[in-house]
């Protein structure tokens, strides 16, 4: 089965600037999928349009057969999102994130409160349960974000820059959490401009520019189509930045 399924997507907006160019992706059940290309290349708009925050111009979007355009609320409560921009609500505590979220895609009070214990203590968030968001540091509110994405037990989680802004210990930190959640099933579409982080979780990669799939398939597959040795050259030759490479 096909975790998500996008056909011919275009979203154009009013000031005609056409963000997404007649799109087709097809990631698999189980798959850890990266997304790669330069800000601006239709990253953010796929995802959107993959989770209703955008409604396509023409074109379609299945997430595990149910489709994400006309019937919005199957297709995403298969979902889950960690944003880009940290978008957690200052007034409320860390466990009250979680369980409101929970509450969104209908646990039960019980079914809350497990998971949420679950998450806080993977996340070495339980210390903090009864913070309020606004006084955490960057690297836990990133965290908090990413527990949020996966409190409903999304078979679809989609990551963009998960680990931006954060340092080092907790970028390995995240990066494990996630390789586990992929091997215990969940299908993972990643966006992320840290090769070196695509090249580590990645099983397949598409490069996006323009608005358009440039390419797609394995690390090796990939810099074969751009006749190139490494993950970084066929980057810099998709923005045609060349000259920067350290070949």
């Amino acid at each position: 089965m096909l975790a998500l399924d996008i056909q011919n997507l275009v979203k154009r907006y009013p000031s005609g600037t056409e963000a997404l160019k007649g799109v087709t992706l097809q990631i698999p059940e189980g798959a850890f999928f990266g997304l790669l290309g330069p800000n601006g290349a239709g990253k953010s708009t796929l995802i959107h349009c993959t989770t209703g925050l955008a409604r396509p111009t023409s074109g379609s979007v299945r997430v595990f057969e149910h489709d994400a355009v006309n019937h919005y609320q199957h297709a995403r409560s298969g979902v889950g999102l960690a944003p880009q921009e940290i978008n957690l609500d200052q007034f409320l505590t860390v466990e009250q994130v979680l369980d409101y979220h929970g509450g969104y895609f209908g646990m039960t009070r019980r079914e809350r409160r497990a998971r949420a214990g679950e998450l806080l203590e993977a996340f070495s968030l339980t210390e903090k349960r009864e913070d309020f968001t606004r006084f955490l540091s960057g690297g836990m509110k990133r965290r908090l974000t990413l527990a949020r994405a996966l409190m409903h037990r999304p078979p679809l989680l989609i990551l963009d820059e998960p680990t931006a802004g954060v340092d080092v210990e907790l970028r390995l930190e995240l990066w494990r959490y996630i390789e586990r959640v992929n091997v215990e099933g969940t299908t993972i579409l990643l966006t992320t401009h840290y090769l070196e982080e695509a090249e580590r979780l990645c099983d397949r990669i598409a490069f996006i520019n323009h608005g358009s799939i440039i390419t797609e398939g394995s690390v090796g597959e990939i810099c074969d189509h751009f006749h190139v040795a490494t993950l970084e050259d066929a980057y810099l030759r998709l923005i045609g930045r060349d000259e920067l490479s350290r070949a």
